[in-house]
């Protein structure tokens, strides 16, 4: 990989040295699979059963300050200016995460986290990614411990699968694994190599019904496709590698969309059914079909949520955008190209 895979560079230092009343910053984007991610191997690791391949982008942004703090006798979470239960269920998976980063720190330290998301939250945006991918970067910068990509990526992905992503720019990818492996994600290519670019259509503001952990556990105990599912998924990997490497988006296009309905089939004879569509999202993949036929370089993915990501050849964008924002129940459409990995920007006084 070149230096800029590389998330978190840091000289070691004595953890108890590392507050000094100063946060430390640093920013990730989401990414979206196009090769699908639903299924754990190992609920507790969040470990894959499914090998999945994603594009990162660059106009989502997630902003997360850490400090750690010896005055603090717990961790103290705010999430787009509103402070976090610390019962809840967020609160406890960055503590969980923090812990991890404390472990190998050798420190007891409690942490204040600020974060904030300029893209709806919750909603199938992969917003879980990008602040688990920033929060690993800003909490081992902020403890001065050095982790390689592979470490940093374990530690992303324990939280949140597809944070281990969203530590890499452009395409990555995160194998599958079985229980109790600690598999890490990895860089396919960085953006430059072939700068598409992606029309998002919101569908829906707020956040979905069913989170996607208890939707994936959920789906492999109920579904009667998921075991076909598991069985294709390598196959379809292989096939987005191949095509991203030839900068061949009619093979991308076919693999993606595939794995994007094969994914919502399982979701949807789930019991209770999961269904993340509602008519916003049905008419706006009749209009890429259309704009399809007529002959416009795009393709649809969606993830646990009535978002639709249209994915398009360079220069193609504007075109998509316009033609999004025109279907009924989209509220806006975002735009984006594709992004760099997780990164830090600084430190700054409390």
């Amino acid at each position: 990989m070149n230096d800029h895979s590389h998330p978190v560079r840091r000289a070691a230092r004595q953890p108890d040295q590392a507050t000094g009343g100063r946060f430390t910053t640093a920013l990730a984007h989401p990414n979206i699979a196009l090769v699908k991610y639903w299924g754990k191997a190992d609920p507790t690791l969040n470990v894959p059963a499914v090998p999945s391949v994603s594009i990162t982008l660059d106009a989502l942004v997630t902003e997360t300050r850490v400090r750690f703090d010896g005055s603090l006798a717990a961790d103290s979470i705010s999430l787009n200016g509103e402070e976090l239960p610390f019962a809840s269920g967020q609160a406890r998976r960055i503590s969980a995460c923090l812990d991890a980063l404390r472990s190998q720190a050798h420190t007891q330290l409690r942490a204040r986290v600020e974060t904030r998301n300029d893209f709806p939250t919750g909603a199938g945006l992969a917003s879980s990614a990008s602040g688990f991918a920033a929060l690993v970067v800003a909490a081992a910068a902020a403890l001065q411990l050095e982790l390689s990509p592979t470490a940093a990526s374990k530690i992303a992905r324990a939280a949140s699968a597809s944070a281990a992503r969203s530590l890499f720019g452009g395409f990555a990818e995160l194998p599958a694994g079985r229980a109790g492996e600690d598999v890490a994600a990895l860089s396919l290519a960085a953006a430059e190599h072939w700068p598409l670019e992606v029309a998002v259509a919101i569908c829906a503001e707020g956040p979905k019904a069913v989170g996607s952990t208890r939707g994936m556990i959920d789906s492999a105990a109920t579904s009667p496709f998921y075991g076909t599912w598991v069985e294709t998924a390598a196959a379809d990997a292989a096939a987005a590698r191949t095509a991203i490497s030839q900068r061949d988006f009619a093979a991308l296009a076919a693999v993606s969309e595939a794995s994007c309905l094969k994914m919502h089939a399982v979701m949807q004879t789930t019991c209770p059914a999961l269904l993340y569509w509602n008519a916003a999202t049905m008419a706006t993949l009749e209009r890429i079909r259309s704009l399809q036929q007529a002959g416009t370089e795009v393709f649809f993915t969606m993830d646990a949520g009535p978002q639709v990501k249209a994915v398009c050849t360079p220069g193609a964008c504007r075109e998509v955008a316009e033609a999004l924002e025109s279907v009924p129940g989209v509220s806006r459409v975002l735009t984006s190209g594709l992004g760099g990995p997780a990164r830090l920007v600084g430190s700054s006084c409390v």
